[in-house]
């Protein structure tokens, strides 16, 4: 069946129709014992093309509504279809274990790896659990507990940002979020294994640092990257959250506009309607850019790995310099 129904967002409002009238031929077919299936068909595939004009043109913020979307999968989602093996490992060592940043170690096609990612939920409940994926101190540490371990042992790291950001809340500030996110940035530039990051979802501001630094940022199609939300940016710009639109088209957020701009290196493609449709085929797809990256990256010795790493962050932005009068 062409993609889903269930958590039509706004602007695929027009499916609504040909998905009733799914539901229609569905029950007259029931009822009265008449085989539609070719009607059926038909419909499906209106469907699908509809939906491929409807995602063909996506303005900024229509993207941040699917990179936001509750049938997003999450960071456990995607690595039940991607490793095999994964042990998931708890605990900084110094204050808690953070669920709303999980980690621990699994096999990519039987090769050993470490895996930390931002972790939202799949229900109300266990989004406040892990409080939407936005981590305390205590997840960044963790994190770079894990990322230290496959340091020594030679392991490359995988990361998954999904985050609107880190917690906001006074007990970050308590254990010091700012020093632990960039003791992560610094950490993780010096590392000497492949570490390859993949933003599936929400890449907000700090919180997605904390484990953005890396030799590939790849990217999931309709996922977003930046400094700040739309909505945050419009409060402070604007004075007036409701210009999100507007300021969603400025901040640049997109895969395709970040690929230009050379902050991402590669998107990974997404089934029509967004990975929430199919989740098994976007998780193959990350595994294919995964294999194909680190391939790459295990030809450079340990001094070529931190220098390419040092020129990709150093080489980003555009400046100039003026000469003194």
């Amino acid at each position: 069946m062409a993609g889903t129904k269930k958590g039509l967002l706004d602007f695929e409002k027009p499916l609504i129709d040909l998905y009733k009238k799914i539901d229609e031929l569905n029950r007259l077919s029931r009822h009265g014992k008449i085989d539609l299936s070719s009607e059926i068909q038909a419909v499906e595939k209106r469907i699908e093309q509809q939906r491929k004009e409807l995602f063909a043109d996506l303005t900024p913020m229509q993207t941040v509504s699917i990179a936001r979307h509750v049938l997003r999968p999450t960071t456990l989602d995607l690595v039940k279809h991607i490793f095999t093996d994964f042990l998931e490992l708890h605990g900084d060592r110094c204050f808690a274990d953070d669920p709303a940043l999980i980690g621990g170690i699994a096999k990519l096609e039987g090769q050993s790896v470490v895996i930390v990612g931002h972790q939202k939920g799949s229900s109300t409940k266990e989004n406040i659990y892990r409080r939407w994926g936005m981590a305390n101190p205590d997840g960044y540490r963790k994190a770079l507990r894990l990322m230290q371990m496959a340091d020594n042992f030679e392991k490359p790291i995988i990361t998954f940002i999904d985050t609107p950001g880190a917690y906001p809340g006074i007990e970050g500030e308590e254990r010091s979020v700012a020093e632990a996110i960039a003791r992560n940035l610094r950490e993780m530039s010096q590392f000497e294994v492949p570490i390859m990051i993949v933003i599936t979802g929400e890449g907000g501001s700090g919180g997605a640092l904390g484990i953005g630094v890396g030799d590939k940022v790849l990217m999931l199609e309709y996922s977003i990257y930046s400094v700040i939300s739309p909505e945050g940016c419009a409060s402070i710009l604007y004075r007036d959250a409701s210009k999100a639109k507007e300021a969603a088209e400025s901040l640049k957020i997109t895969a395709k506009d970040l690929l230009e701009l050379k902050v991402i290196d590669e998107i990974i493609k997404e089934p029509i309607g967004g990975a929430h449709n199919n989740i098994e085929q976007t998780a193959k797809n990350i595994k294919a850019a995964l294999l194909k990256n680190l391939s790459g990256l295990k030809q450079l010795s340990k001094p070529e790995l931190i220098e390419t790493r040092y020129k990709k962050f150093r080489s980003l932005g555009i400046f100039e310099e003026l000469s003194p009068l």
